[in-house]
């Protein structure tokens, strides 16, 4: 297998071009954070030609929507992908984008249990606050999580998955083939009510920008926080 920095870098050089190839325009730049069983890609200056002109014209929802169709036919390729790069068995991808910032997020969870042990939070922040605020942001946005998890990935990127989050409205909006409508609903909600709560006193640092994806048919959703770099 190659070494973890090589890993890290073909990653990156392979979901840029996969961007590019099925989107026309691939990211400006590209941050992979890699501690099994996440993969991060973390992609800035990303925003094609015709989606600056749907967003001139006021259309965020439709590019939102020709992004998560593209991405949804793209999570095989990613799968064979990674797999080429590293024997990389990736059991779930999720995306999220902030257009505003021309940046995104794509996750990938390996098929692999988690070992705990392997993700240490620095001693001055307080694990247990910052889910305490985290599950408070849930049930402002529809209700406690059944189970909330939190991995430290590296000093620029939290991980937070969330189980049993769905409320009994969502679910039957799913089953009647609203998914996507939902989706694009939720995002900014979910933004909203994670920057009312104290996430960013809890870590002693500021948050930059906040991704969150869903697997309605699993009923769990993966936040990523990008951390403001220490000075």
């Amino acid at each position: 297998m190659p070494k973890e920095k090589t890993i890290h870098t073909e990653i990156g050089s392979y979901i840029s071009a996969l961007l590019r190839d099925h989107f026309g325009k691939g990211p400006t730049s590209v941050y992979v954070a890699f501690a099994r069983p996440f993969i991060t890609v973390h992609l800035r200056g990303f925003l094609t030609p015709t989606e600056k002109v749907l967003l001139k014209q006021n259309e965020p929802n439709r590019v939102l929507k020709i992004r998560d169709l593209l991405m949804s036919d793209l999570i095989s390729e990613i799968k064979l992908g990674l797999w080429k790069i590293g024997e990389l068995d990736v059991k779930e991808v999720y995306a999220d984008w902030n257009l505003d910032h021309k940046s995104g997020m794509i996750i990938a969870v390996l098929n692999e249990e988690v070992d705990q042990g392997t993700f240490e939070w620095p001693k001055e922040v307080d694990e247990n606050a910052f889910q305490e605020e985290l599950v408070k942001a849930s049930v402002k946005a529809q209700k406690a999580p059944g189970t909330t998890e939190i991995y430290w990935l590296n000093d620029r990127i939290i991980l937070a998955k969330r189980t049993e989050i769905l409320v009994a409205v969502e679910k039957e909006l799913i089953k009647n083939g609203f998914g996507e409508e939902l989706r694009i609903a939720k995002r900014p909600l979910e933004r909203k009510v994670l920057a009312e709560v104290q996430l960013e006193a809890t870590l002693k640092r500021k948050i930059i920008e906040t991704f969150v994806e869903w697997n309605f048919e699993t009923d769990k959703a993966y936040t990523a926080f990008i951390l403001e770099p220490k000075k």
